[in-house]
């Protein structure tokens, strides 16, 4: 979107400021910046040729209105248009640019809560196998177009048993460096959301499946990354996406399924099997606890639906 004059509602320094403190002080990444500054400049398109200053609860309520005539606008969208709004309004009230946010009291719609949805343990373990099975399928034949090399085959499997073992976010995963992984420890140190670092368990499976990878990297491929393509760059979100479906479909799984659902199994799982919140936060890496809470719902809808099934007089 072109950022005309007066798409950032004057001071024309505001926003820009604003960008920085977020992106330097406050550590968000690209995507949430990007996200941030999207919101804050639909927002001034809307409101031409009046000022930050000029705006007031009525004008919000008015613009709250207008997107939710547009059908693609669900509550979450809103809510997180909105939350860029209040974060600027809130920055400027903290520098002392303004005294009062005209969002303090705005009532958005209620985000719909929707329990995660994750794999079954047997549906992890056949999805997990599935590059180990595709590399001997692919020994003794013909070379095809899309066939790996077998350190690529292991690279893929050491990637699925990570994410499952630990149940990081896919950024995470992909700025790993070599030096990340403490197999003498059996944890991985991962830089979440903020910058904010954390050390994750790594398990026998992940850690033999990743040993094993890293002893096949040719010389060529070998760099400070922990996960590497052909030329030794880091692989990216894109391609460890496209990694996921071709073995989803290997493994005749739902090809919609996203690396963030064996974050959702991983958390899920160990919930069913014993852990506690607290523990499973931590690893996660969620700020808040009512973050992880939902996964105890989950877990109890589970049960309630095994019980039903079973008990004689349910």
């Amino acid at each position: 979107m072109p950022e005309q004059k007066h798409s950032w509602l004057s001071p024309e320094g505001w926003v820009p400021d604003f960008l920085r403190y977020l992106e330097l002080e406050k550590g968000y990444s690209d995507k949430t910046t990007r996200n941030y500054k999207q919101s804050l400049v639909e927002v001034s398109l809307f409101f031409a040729g009046k000022s930050w200053t000029d705006l007031r609860m009525p004008d919000f309520r008015r613009y709250l209105y207008h997107l939710s005539q547009k059908n693609q606008f669900k509550a979450a969208s809103l809510r997180l248009r909105f939350s860029a709004i209040r974060s600027f309004y809130k920055y400027q009230i903290r520098i002392g640019t303004l005294k009062e946010n005209p969002l303090s009291e705005l009532r958005l719609p209620v985000k719909e809560k929707r329990l995660p949805l994750f794999l079954s343990e047997d549906q992890v373990t056949v999805f997990l196998e599935s590059p180990l099975k595709m590399m001997a399928e692919a020994k003794g034949q013909a070379k095809r177009g899309h066939s790996l090399e077998p350190w690529q085959y292991l690279r893929d499997a050491a990637i699925l048993e990570i994410f499952y073992s630990t149940g990081i976010r896919i950024h995470e995963l992909v700025g790993l460096l070599a030096s990340d992984i403490q197999l003498r420890n059996k944890a991985v140190r991962v830089v979440g959301k903020g910058k904010k670092e954390r050390l994750v368990i790594l398990g026998r499976n992940a850690m033999e499946a990743y040993e094993k990878y890293r002893q096949a990297i040719p010389l060529k491929a070998r760099s400070d990354f922990a996960i590497v393509a052909p030329d030794g760059r880091s692989l990216s979100a894109r391609m460890v996406q496209l990694m996921f479906k071709k073995y989803l479909s290997r493994s005749g799984l739902d090809h919609k399924i996203s690396p963030h659902k064996l974050r959702h199994s991983f958390a899920t799982h160990l919930l069913d099997r014993g852990a506690d919140l607290r523990s499973v936060q931590e690893l996660l890496g969620h700020e808040n606890l009512s973050t992880t809470q939902i996964y105890t719902q989950v877990t109890a809808e589970r049960l309630r639906s095994s019980y039903l099934k079973s008990h004689p007089r349910a």
